[in-house]
């Protein structure tokens, strides 16, 4: 199966926890402490890979987690980062937030990276909180959570020459003469369910052709199978549209034209100017004569017309010539890897943090505060009482007392569920 769409969820490593520790050597009196700092986790990075076609492995694995960073010790001992988590994903894919629809990143060369998820930094230690008034301080950190979210990635295929048209016309028969593609190919409509890829050799010159599956009228809204596989026309720098001369299925070719130059258009207006040679297929068919005569009276002077049979081989060695000839004219379609030309730009400045109320218990959300309670080191009176100094400087006990907050009432910041008494949480 050809899987040219995924849905996967990716978690960056945490960091490492600080540690609480003092020297106890013999014979050193007041040696101070000594908490080593936590490791960074691990990223999670996307990495472009030529070699591979569809996204068929996050078919069957869906979530990505990096190793978290190592842990502080004693001795100012620092925890080792952990190492990155690369997934190869196929040249050409677009990788989008599932929630919110940004497109992160599109690579689309060989060896392109782009972190999709950083891990978390490594907290610190008790040594780094020693001050002149602290000499034994017994806080830490945690390890700051590693960035987590839902992707969903879209491939396009990259082609030089992309093959379009009704289903039936010969474009499958065409790409497996030209080139080493083997298609399924049959006398009855949407024989092609997948796009195809084949490379065309020409004397000493060679390009990348795709057969996309049949499209038909109604196609960009839906209609038939050609909606799946209309985006992959947006990679290919040059448009072949192949059309059944003959008549043989009752439809008139020139018709036919106007309908799928039609469909691309509504599906993407840049199509509309894309470059494109006119390919009339089966004129070894009896009654291509006429339909050609007309084609090339009605568009002969806004496209260039090179009849062939894809069959009889007819035609196909002056195709091929025009094609190598105007190619390198054609200029590459300009598309980055580089994600910050792709993020949303955020125009208003998001609240610090948020307060609901549910069943009784107030919410706070908010990803600083979140952060800071994700870090919080709770298991010592320094630890708590850090923890309560930065909720009254970023203003969380004022809020909470506008809102009617009672000694007893429920408190919940990401993970940590905390009780409020008049002398703070």
């Amino acid at each position: 199966m050809f899987y040219d769409r995924a849905k996967i969820y990716v978690k960056a490593g945490d960091g490492g926890a600080g540690a609480v520790s003092f020297r106890r050597e013999k014979y050193v009196p007041l040696g101070g402490p000594n908490g080593g700092d936590g490791g960074r986790g691990g990223d999670i990075i996307l990495e472009a890979d030529e070699g591979l076609r569809t996204l068929v492995d996050f078919r069957y694995r869906r979530h990505y987690k990096a190793d978290r960073g190592e842990h502080g010790q004693g001795k100012d001992m620092h925890g080792k980062g952990a190492e990155n988590l690369v997934l190869r994903i196929p040249a050409g894919t677009i990788i989008k937030n599932e929630g919110t629809g940004e497109i992160m990143a599109d690579l689309t060369r060989h060896g392109q990276r782009v972190t999709i998820a950083k891990g978390g930094r490594g907290g610190r230690g008790n040594a780094r909180f020693m001050s002149n008034t602290n000499k034994a301080p017994t806080v830490a950190e945690r390890g700051e959570p590693g960035e987590e979210l839902w992707l969903l990635f879209e491939l396009k295929l990259l082609a030089d020459v992309g093959l379009v048209g009704f289903p039936n016309v010969g474009k499958s028969t065409l790409i497996s003469r030209v080139s080493a593609a083997r298609p399924k190919i049959a006398d009855y409509h949407f024989t092609t369910l997948v796009p195809n890829l084949g490379v065309v050799q020409v004397e000493d010159e060679s390009f990348v052709m795709a057969d996309i599956p049949g499209i038909i009228e109604g196609a960009h809204s839906g209609a038939g199978l050609g909606h799946e596989f209309l985006r992959h026309i947006e990679r290919t720098r040059l448009l072949l549209h192949i059309l059944d001369i003959s008549g043989s299925e009752g439809r008139d070719p020139l018709e036919d034209f106007k309908i799928i130059n039609q469909e691309l258009k509504l599906h993407n207006p840049a199509l509309a100017e894309r470059p494109m040679l006119v390919v009339p297929n089966k004129i070894d068919v009896n009654g291509s004569e006429e339909n050609l005569r007309r084609l090339r009276e009605e568009f002969g002077d806004a496209y260039e017309i090179y009849p062939i049979s894809a069959v009889t081989g007819e035609g196909i060695d002056k195709l091929l010539h025009k094609m190598i000839q105007i190619l390198p004219e054609v200029p590459l379609i300009g598309l980055s890897a580089d994600p910050d030309e792709h993020r949303m730009v955020q125009v208003q400045s998001e609240d610090r943090f948020v307060i609901t109320r549910e069943d009784g218990m107030y919410i706070i959300t908010g990803k600083e505060i979140e952060r800071h309670a994700a870090m919080a080191y709770l298991d010592t009176d320094d630890g708590v009482m850090r923890f309560q100094n930065i909720l009254k400087v970023m203003g969380v006990d004022d809020a909470l007392k506008e809102q009617g907050i009672k000694e007893g009432n429920k408190v919940s910041i990401g993970k940590l569920e905390l009780e409020w008494s008049e002398g703070g949480q």
